[in-house]
């Protein structure tokens, strides 16, 4: 299982936490997420055919794009 943990600097509330987690739980292969609001830390745990650059391109795509 792979793990990153990133900063999305647009998490500003509780709603944004759980779009986050709604929607890349929805992905095949993704066992964990976890968004917080005061850190702005997301927590992604992953197997295949999940991986980083689909993890990424959703976030970006939802409006929650991981800090460069």
């Amino acid at each position: 299982m792979t793990e990153r943990t990133f900063t999305a600097p647009d998490i500003s509330c509780g709603h944004c936490t759980r779009t986050i987690e709604r929607e890349l739980g929805e992905l095949e292969g993704v066992r964990h997420v976890q968004a917080d609001v005061d850190s702005k830390a997301v927590t992604v745990q992953w197997v295949a055919p999940a991986d980083w650059p689909t993890i990424a391109a959703l976030l970006e795509e939802i409006g929650y794009p991981p800090a460069r």
